[in-house]
């Protein structure tokens, strides 16, 4: 198969298939997945986890305090955000059974380079790839059980169809309204048009952003009238209005809204009728537009507390279910972590000597947990990474201990992982005559970068020590330890060719004969 041929069939894959109506409530009894709600399909996107029993792994259980966790595939790459994950199923889980969660706003708080625009899109991918049943040409994709009432239908559909009366929520568009009258009530007339959620045609999944805060509105997240139209239509008919708001284009799908709390309240109220009711109203009276889809959004701790900390804001924090997604504190996956950043890079063919990675991310990992009043740092950041310190240290805490102390917030501030990754760039390109990278070029930059940054005087002074006390050191003690092991093994092999030299003289002397020495001629 070419290239050609293979995007081509992955192409008409996606096409658009039409059924009627009765169709559809057919495909209904026979697939539930066809009118699954937009958690329901995520989460069997997601799939199953895969149950790892860390009492198994002497590392694992010290960190997970041999607990059976779950590990998803989809997240494979995702590394040292386990708990975050998790946190993240959870919520789509829950929705997917129809509890409070389906009316909630997922919110990603978190620092920056902490991994929430990557977690962000991988959700955004894993939603394109189950398709969803929409009335055919609605601009809202809303779902053909929105022509049904739940009050009305819901019974006689249970029983014909086995579709439960929890699906009947969502009501019609005004566009459908205005298709129904048309039709003069014979729904027979609708078609159902089956779409893959799409990220380039912003079908089923969407991006929103905050604009200009003196001139941003609604119509970002809820359309608005299209002025060309009002020559054909009156400015009240649903024909008139640009269906192309977020919510309009997230329909039975995932909106993304980037840096949420940086807009305007006003900007937001949407949002709240559109989760909690299932739908919302547009910039003119059109009437009520259906939404059935998940809202995803994400910021920085500090747009979050300052929403937080205003009293105005209290409706829309009831509303909001908070998944943190701090930085990584274990070593070995942040150095996953540059590894994978390396791998998607020109330098991953590049030399990078022992230790490179480990002595940045331990740096990064130190500037990220807080210190304990009666361990060293050092000490609890091999700990957090499952290293048993009994016998090296007998000050060290367990790791429940120094959880304990640190509070909730751990690993919400430090460095994050793009400022290592920019120091790890001009290491492996200090040199002007080899791409490669050593802990002793790290060191240097690792000092000059910290300069340049123009931390707090306390903050800069906490970093430097970090690399004078911990990393330098360590890194003297290991190399002593490599030239030793390195000597002995050179010296392993000199003392074995000496004493084999030495048995065959004996052999030789023993039969009293005469012994040539092959490398240098000489009798013996």
């Amino acid at each position: 198969m070419t290239i050609f041929s293979h995007y081509q069939e992955r192409y008409q894959q996606a096409l658009q298939e039409d059924y009627s109506l009765q169709e559809y409530l057919e495909l209904c009894r026979d697939d539930p997945t066809v009118y699954a709600t937009a958690a329901q399909r995520m989460l069997t996107a997601i799939g199953e986890p895969e149950l790892v029993d860390t009492s198994k792994d002497s590392r694992l259980s010290r960190i997970y305090s041999n607990k059976v966790i779950r590990r998803y595939p989809a997240f494979s790459e995702f590394y040292g955000m386990e708990t975050a994950i998790d946190n993240v199923v959870s919520y789509f889980r829950h929705a997917a059974q129809g509890l409070e969660e389906e009316k909630q706003i997922l919110y990603l708080l978190g620092p920056v380079g902490g991994g929430k625009s990557s977690l962000a899109e991988r959700l955004k991918a894993l939603m394109e790839r189950l398709p969803i049943y929409v009335l055919k040409d609605s601009p809202v994709f809303e779902s053909p059980l929105g022509l049904f009432n739940r009050e009305e239908d819901g019974a006689l559909l249970e029983e014909q169809y086995g579709i439960p009366e929890r699906y009947l929520r969502a009501r019609m568009s005004p566009w459908a309204t205005k298709r129904l009258h048309e039709f003069g009530g014979d729904i027979s007339q609708f078609k159902v048009a089956r779409l893959m959620p799409s990220r380039a045609d912003q079908i089923g999944v969407c991006k929103t952003e905050p604009g200009d805060e003196n001139n941003q509105d609604i119509s970002a997240l809820v359309g608005k009238v299209d002025i060309r139209m009002l020559e054909q239509f009156p400015q009240h008919d649903p024909d008139a209005y640009s269906y192309s708001g977020g919510l309009c284009r997230a329909n039975q799908g995932l909106l993304e809204f980037v840096e949420m709390f940086k807009a305007p309240i006003k900007v937001l109220h949407p949002l709240l009728t559109a989760t909690q009711e299932h739908n919302y109203n547009g910039t003119e009276q059109v009437g009520s537009i259906p939404f059935d889809g998940i809202v995803l959004a994400h910021s920085n701790e500090s747009e979050w507390q300052s929403f937080r900390n205003n009293r105005n804001n209290e409706a829309f924090l009831d509303r909001v279910y908070i998944v943190k997604v701090p930085y990584c504190l274990q070593v070995s996956e942040e150095i996953k972590i540059y590894e994978k950043l390396l791998q998607n890079s020109s330098l991953s063919a590049a030399p990078c000597s022992p230790d490179t990675l480990k002595m940045l991310a331990q740096f990064s990992i130190l500037s990220r947990i807080k210190e304990h009043e009666n361990s060293s740092i050092f000490s609890k950041m091999r700990i957090y990474d499952g290293e048993n310190l009994k016998d090296t240290d007998p000050k060290a805490k367990s790791m429940q201990e120094y959880r304990d102390t640190a509070g909730v917030d751990e690993g919400m501030d430090g460095l994050s992982t793009r400022f290592a990754f920019k120091v790890l760039s001009k290491v492996f390109n200090f040199d002007p005559s080899e791409l490669a990278a050593n802990p002793v070029h790290l060191l240097y930059v690792l000092e000059n970068q910290i300069e340049q940054e123009q931390f707090p005087e306390e903050l800069r002074e906490s970093y430097l020590g970090y690399i004078k006390e911990y990393l330098a050191t360590n890194y003297i003690d290991f190399i002593g330890k490599e030239i030793q092991t390195a000597y002995l093994e050179s010296y392993s092999e000199y003392g074995q060719n000496l004493f084999d030299r030495y048995v065959t003289y004996a052999d030789f002397w023993v039969q009293d004969q005469e012994y040539r020495d092959p490398e240098t001629g000489e009798i013996l």
